[in-house]
């Protein structure tokens, strides 16, 4: 664990990581919780579709009755009706124990009960002590908010070849013991899901750490190999660029055709020189980023902007552009200033480089949660939507939109992300096709500069 972790020194990769282990986790969360509520419906649908079954057989063995209650009822009506003194009601109850004595009975269990109907959906007589107070509905129906199961049947008669409706037989079951079960089953199944989430997360954490592993490794080959190409090939390109400099001169030397070819090497040893001392400072950020320079001191960034923009005022004029500025002093930022120049110079000429003619670039600072946020907007050709996110990354170029200016190596925004980063703050950008675009800059602020 602790070499995994000493391995991991970019701040990328951690996030990488988290995200790799946030979407594992996310995954295995839904197949879980599908898994769980399946079975759980499975199991729940089952002992349903048994009290179901036992509440069909009952019925239908209650059914063989039916002309023999229908009889007893209306003897009961006829006796209540000679003598209405005596009888306050219709005796409904089919004997005096509650028990009918006839084969159906030794199916019903306790906790059911019977009830037959006339073809009017009129009572006739019950048994049992479920017995539910509600209308009649043919077929499966749970009731008193799920504590009762019922099934209702109708029972015919055959006349003449002919089936005839003779009324309804419902019977009725509790769910308790049935609900028992089903919370048992849940507490099991949500235990159950906790436990398997706490080791699929242990899990996830350990494979998404050993899958980064191979990666990581290859990623500090590449930025080791970055680097120190880059500090080779200095010294054969200051060579090269010193040869043709002593070499151009001595024009008297050189012969006319070779004027341009010189002049073309020249060119391409400046702007091999330019990127590799842009990957090299990278190099030496990336490897930065994550400690504490000893060297920051406090920087009026204020002060810095405005020599920035007295500095490029004269070559914003040259391209016609108008190049303001809105700043606030006595704001102290804890800091590099030959990178916090680098920083703002790069932002500043990319806005000028892609604002037309006739345009205008603003330098911003607003003050926020203890930060100063340095905002550089323009009016020029604005960024796609899609290729946002992919603005600071090395050697991007955007479409035909934003074709690669003279001298220009893709680096500029990569490397004010990282100084940005270097100082503990942030870079981001909005931008639209035709209206412009404005980076802004997040920076810590210092409340005393003494400090």
């Amino acid at each position: 664990m602790s070499n995994y972790k000493s391995s991991v020194n970019d701040t990328k990769f951690q996030n990488l990581h988290w995200r790799l282990l946030l979407s594992y986790l996310t995954v295995m969360v839904a197949i879980i919780g599908t898994s769980t509520v399946a079975i759980y419906e499975f199991f729940a649908d089952i002992l349903y579709q048994q009290i179901d079954q036992r509440l069909i057989v009952l019925a239908q063995a209650a059914a063989h009755n039916f002309t023999e209650i229908k009889e007893q009822y209306q003897q009961e009506k006829q006796v209540y009706n000679a003598d209405k003194h005596r009888h306050t009601q219709v005796f409904r109850r089919l004997d005096g124990d509650g028990d009918l004595d006839i084969p159906w009975h030794n199916l019903r269990e306790p906790d059911q009960g019977v009830e037959w109907f006339d073809a009017e959906a009129k009572l006739l007589g019950n048994s049992g002590t479920i017995l539910p107070n509600s209308s009649l509905h043919p077929g499966f129906e749970t009731i008193n908010n799920g504590q009762i199961r019922t099934v209702t049947i109708a029972a015919y008669s055959k006349e003449k070849g002919n089936q005839k409706l003779e009324g309804y037989i419902r019977t009725s079951e509790t769910t308790q013991e049935v609900e028992v079960v089903l919370s048992k089953l849940r507490w099991g199944l949500g235990l159950g899901s906790i436990f398997a989430l706490t080791m699929t997360g242990i899990g996830g954490l350990w494979l998404t750490r050993q899958s980064l592993k191979p990666i990581i490794k290859s990623f500090q080959q590449l930025k080791q190999f970055t680097a120190d190409a880059s500090h080779e090939l200095r010294s054969p390109l200051t060579a090269i660029k010193t040869s043709v400099d002593v070499m151009r001169s001595h024009p008297e030397r050189i012969h006319p055709a070779d004027e341009k070819k010189l002049a073309a090497i020249a060119s391409a040893t400046q702007q091999m020189s330019s990127l590799v001392e842009d990957l090299l400072l990278l190099a030496r950020m990336d490897a930065q980023t994550a400690t504490i320079n000893q060297e920051l001191i406090p920087i009026p960034i204020g002060e810095i902007l405005e020599d920035l923009v007295d500095f490029l005022e004269l070559p914003a004029e040259d391209r016609e552009i108008t190049l303001k500025s809105d700043l606030l002093t006595d704001i102290f930022v804890q800091g590099d200033g030959t990178k916090l120049i680098r920083l703002f110079t790069n932002l500043i000429e990319n806005a000028l480089q892609y604002t037309p003619k006739g345009g205008k670039v603003t330098v911003f600072m607003n003050c926020f949660d203890r930060s100063v946020i340095v905002g550089v907007e323009d009016t020029g050709i604005g960024i796609a939507s899609e290729n946002l996110p992919f603005v600071f990354d090395r050697f991007w170029r955007a479409d035909k939109a934003r074709t690669r200016r003279e001298g220009g190596l893709g680096m500029g925004l990569a490397i004010a992300q990282a100084i940005a980063q270097y100082h503990h703050g942030e870079i981001t950008v909005t931008s639209q096709l035709g209206v412009g675009s404005c980076f802004r800059v997040r920076l810590p602020v210092i409340s005393d500069p003494k400090t």
